[in-house]
């Protein structure tokens, strides 16, 4: 039953590109665009079957695959989520424009994932939590989550659209396809078989999805550096154009004015990056408790280990001598993974290589798509609209709503620039809005509804009184540190403590007064 509608859906797309040219602003790469679309419907296929693992067409099956996720798949699934577009994007970016000091994401997710094993996982499973936001509800309420729904939720939607705007350059660059017409074509197929087959269907996808992209990546990065010399030349080349900022490790040497700065992205990817549905509902999903601290810790390695090929890859972009290869430079940053395959890798690699990163957006943005859904169904629209639905009518509802959440997160993709800006504002949403709340419901006894909501407007309003490049917002709020009209002051870690120890001390004079 799976087959049918994946063949239904490759020649659909194969009937379209025929007219694809007209939207395109370069030739199309038929071979490149062939190979998409055969990838494209076995990943629906396999969507496709994977509803019939389902036990039950309650939510429970649709959400959380029933609870009996094995460890390896849990893993897979795990570390696909993460290892998505804007990772490999982003992380190839700022190699190739900022230098390996600025390249944070790779091992400050692959902490939080650790950390969050450790600390959070292990009482997540075993009170048998749907989604993050149940705590949450369990100790403030369910007007009071509703609240702390909306950051969970702009995280979630902003960073599907970082992810699809990813695929989308790296589609346009290879197969000379409209980076929007890329972006609609993969936002329409990975919302379908997300939508049909819940999180048995991610996670399926998400193993093919993560071996596909370790070992794209893997074959490509040998012809990308031998292109430009080999590692040694490229190394040495790369670490006299960057000097101190070639390096991880901050400096004030490499950072200047920017190095608390540094620090407060540092702690914002860190701890920013536990408090997401995306990643307890792997937590909630597992078969025990022990089960889901264990896919935490090594998925948090898993992590670290796949942002070694895209670090490779910014690099021979960054030390290739275009002009003496008679090509162009990278228009911008945010394309120098995709450039650095099409150009600097033989055709076969090229399309091998997109295939990579393909099935890195995909493996990511469905689990997105899916983590926001479930949100809204089971935190939002259960409690406060109907309270006695019943399984199968809210399994249908959240089906819906998937299609509501990813169309949102396709419409913002087309009409952003960075796709690691976009990445970091997603943490940054949680880091200060929701990390307090979270820490507070699961180890505070004393917390209580009031607390957190100061603590949510306090955090609110020193967050956003710093500005936003990305969203527009100007620099409200006198904060030292002012370059350019961006503060450097830390404020966003300012923001996040400010709001922990708002909610810790207005729940205590809340109790204290009865």
């Amino acid at each position: 039953m799976a087959i049918r509608p994946a063949l239904w859906l490759i020649g659909l797309l194969l009937l379209t590109g025929f007219g694809l040219e007209l939207f395109t602003d370069d030739d199309l790469s038929w071979p490149a665009y062939l190979s998409m679309m055969v990838f494209y419907a076995l990943i629906f296929g396999l969507g496709a079957y994977a509803a019939q693992l389902r036990r039950g067409e309650d939510s429970d099956s649709f959400l959380l695959a029933g609870r009996r996720l094995p460890l390896l798949l849990a893993i897979f699934t795990m570390s696909a989520t993460w290892v998505g577009g804007g990772y490999i994007n982003g992380t190839a970016e700022y190699t190739y424009s900022s230098g390996l000091v600025w390249v944070q994401a790779p091992w400050g997710y692959a902490l939080s994932l650790i950390l969050g094993g450790l600390f959070f996982a292990r009482r997540m499973r075993q009170r048998r939590y749907r989604t993050l936001l149940d705590p949450l509800e369990e100790r403030f309420g369910k007007r009071v989550a509703a609240l702390f729904f909306l950051p969970a939720l702009s995280g979630e939607v902003f960073w599907t659209a970082a992810i699809l705007t990813a695929l989308g350059t790296t589609f346009g660059a290879i197969a000379g396809l409209d980076t929007h017409t890329a972006i609609v074509l993969s936002a329409v197929i990975t919302i379908a078989y997300t939508a049909l087959g819940g999180l048995w269907a991610v996670a399926l996808t998400d193993f093919i999805q993560l071996m596909l992209l370790l070992l794209g990546l893997a074959l490509t990065v040998p012809f990308a550096l031998q292109a430009v010399g080999g590692w040694p030349a490229a190394w040495a080349q790369y670490q006299s154009d960057f000097g101190a900022a070639a390096s991880f490790l901050p400096s004030r040497e490499a950072l200047g004015s920017y190095y608390w700065n540094w620090w407060d992205y540092a702690l914002l990817l860190t701890f920013g990056g536990i408090p997401w549905q995306v990643y307890f509902q792997r937590v909630l999903a597992s078969k025990d408790a022990d089960t889901a601290v264990r896919l935490s810790v090594l998925a948090g390695f898993v992590c670290l280990l796949a942002a070694v090929p895209a670090v490779l890859i910014g690099i021979a972009g960054q030390t290739a001598d275009w002009a003496a290869m008679g090509l162009e430079p990278p228009p911008d940053a945010a394309s120098t993974l995709p450039w650095v395959v099409r150009y600097l890798t033989p055709g076969w690699a090229g399309v091998i290589g997109l295939g990579a990163v393909a099935a890195a957006v995909m493996s990511s943005a469905d689990s997105s798509i899916l983590s926001a859904s479930s949100m809204s169904g089971w935190n939002v629209y259960r409690p406060l609209f109907s309270p006695k639905i019943d399984p199968e009518t809210l399994r249908k509802l959240i089906q819906r709503v998937i299609w509501i959440v990813g169309i949102a997160a396709m419409l913002i993709a087309l009409n952003i620039q960075s796709v690691y800006e976009l990445w970091f504002l997603c943490s940054d949403f949680v880091y200060c809005l929701l990390f307090p709340a979270l820490v507070c419901a699961l180890f505070d006894p004393k917390a209580n509804a009031t607390g957190a909501v100061a603590g949510f407007v306090v955090a609110f309003v020193l967050r956003f009184g710093g500005g936003d490049e990305t969203l527009g917002i100007p620099l409200l709020l006198p904060y030292p540190m002012v370059e350019d009209g961006v503060s450097l002051f830390p404020f966003r870690t300012t923001a996040m403590v400010a709001g922990l120890l708002s909610s810790l001390l207005v729940s205590r004079l809340r109790n204290l007064l009865g």
